[in-house]
């Protein structure tokens, strides 16, 4: 097994009592007080400690090797709560789950499902253009133009009437 804290370049940057104040940060059992003292430095060294983006880094890269290691025991449990819960509804959760994780679909996702609203998208947008083409008048050139001279005609008479009044 591949030592994965020796991947984590700014975590192992770190010096010793910086890389225990992380690890103590990330089991969260001991205030920040104590903390500081089990690293011998005050509360305010490791306040300052938790603004710096260094140690801010290195907690990250710690969390994220921490929770990796946890992954394989989660999965057994999964697998062990789809094979022998008592509940059905347990062993459908666990089984979708790992299925979800190994890549055949999430909660909200399948393959019919994808196809079923690509096919709904599809007829939503024929309706939307037959409708949109029923909305459209059926309007030639020279309708237009006659539309346009009315329009002109129009405006004269109420260009006349004002001047004449």
């Amino acid at each position: 097994m591949v030592d994965k804290t020796r991947q984590s370049k700014v975590f192992e940057s770190l010096d010793e009592r910086h890389r225990k104040a992380v690890i103590l940060l990330f089991e969260d059992e001991l205030t920040d007080e104590q903390i500081a003292n089990s690293v011998n430095r005050s509360r305010a060294t490791l306040s300052k400690w938790k603004k710096d983006p260094l140690f801010q880094q290195a907690q990250q890269e710690y969390r994220r090797i921490a929770l990796d290691s946890y992954v394989p025991d989660a999965i057994k449990h999964l697998n062990e709560l789809a094979l022998n819960s008592k509940s059905d509804m347990v062993q459908l959760q666990a089984t979708q789950t790992i299925l979800n994780m190994a890549g055949y679909g999430t909660a909200n996702s399948n393959v019919e499902l994808d196809k079923a609203k690509v096919r709904k998208a599809n007829a939503e947008a024929d309706i939307a253009e037959a409708r949109a083409k029923e909305l459209e008048p059926e309007s030639s050139v020279d309708d237009n133009d006659g539309f346009i001279s009315a329009l002109k005609n129009s405006a004269k008479n109420v260009w006349s009437d004002d001047n004449e009044a």
